[in-house]
């Protein structure tokens, strides 16, 4: 009986991991496993993708946040790609992770239909601009980083202000929720200048969007917190496919690598949301705030000469 329910609870799940594997295999036969500038895909390096990617997942689903914030600075700083392959590669596996997640949240009616039509439609005209601007600056890798630093400046900041400031209420009261009821506000005028500024942004530095649609929609449109959730994964999926597959016929995805990341991901989102419950948010949230930071100063770092270890 045990083993009914867990195959019905999980059956998407299930459905996805076993295409994401046959494609993953087609690809090796084929060879097209390689990629210019990237490290060579043998069994460690598998290994270490599959663990990034579970990692990426499960911080998503304790906290939030798009697994890219994860994958990415691994994929640069410590297993030597490129840049440009690496934002490329980023975006490409959130693709599945997206899927997945948003599968879920439907299932749930997590989700406001309403703003994810007009997000998922802005975001995607500003992926496309994004992946325009990006071409110009792959060939210029130190300040297509310093321009990732940035950005993760903004998901740095904000995780360790909630986190502290989520740690510092728990002795008191809990803090109030930004948003009640089973909607969004907002015009279409502005969740489509909303979703412009983060599609760009996803297009261009290959961040999911998650970091800036679930604050954006809770601090801008006083959203509810499970709805935000539901929606921005929804809002995802289009930006990442378009996003994912504009990098793809570019040139700027390992493929092989992003599909084993996947795996991982997908894995790792359903372990985080089964388990969410046993850890603090505001401990987490503070911990890979601070993480993040150090991403983002070593990016910047490295455009200005500095060197951070």
């Amino acid at each position: 009986m045990q083993q009914e329910s867990f195959f019905k609870k999980y059956s998407f799940t299930i459905f996805l991991l076993a295409v994401m594997t046959a494609i993953t295999i087609a690809v090796f036969y084929t060879g097209h496993s390689e990629y210019e500038g990237a490290p060579s895909l043998g069994f460690g390096l598998i290994s270490i993708l599959i663990i990034v990617g579970f990692g990426a997942g499960l911080l998503g689903g304790w906290i939030g946040t798009g697994g890219c914030s994860v994958m990415l600075p691994i994929l640069h700083f410590w297993l030597g790609f490129p840049a440009p392959a690496a934002v490329g590669t980023t975006l490409f596996a959130v693709i599945f992770t997206a899927i997945s997640g948003g599968y879920g949240h439907f299932k749930q009616k997590n989700l406001d239909r309403r703003v994810s039509l007009w997000l998922g439609v802005s975001g995607i005209a500003g992926v496309i601009f994004g992946s325009w601007l990006f071409i110009y600056l792959s060939a210029q890798s130190q300040l297509l980083g310093f321009i990732i630093g940035i950005v993760f400046l903004w998901p740095s900041i904000r995780m360790i202000w909630e986190g502290s400031k989520g740690l510092k209420s728990n002795a008191a009261s809990p803090a109030p929720v930004p948003g009640q009821g089973e909607s969004i506000n907002g015009t279409p005028a502005k969740l489509s200048v909303f979703g412009i500024i983060v599609g760009t942004l996803t297009g261009l530095v290959g961040l999911g969007g998650g970091y800036a649609l679930v604050p954006g929609l809770i601090y801008l449109f006083g959203a509810p917190v499970y709805i935000t959730m539901g929606t921005s994964l929804a809002v995802m999926v289009p930006m990442a496919i378009v996003g994912g597959a504009i990098k793809l016929a570019q040139g700027f995805v390992f493929l092989a690598a992003a599909l084993v990341m996947a795996i991982g991901t997908i894995i790792g989102a359903q372990v985080g949301a089964a388990t969410i419950k046993k850890f603090k948010p505001h401990t987490l949230k503070l911990i890979f705030g601070v993480y993040f930071f150090y991403v983002a100063i070593k990016f910047i770092g490295n455009y200005l000469g500095i060197h951070v270890w």
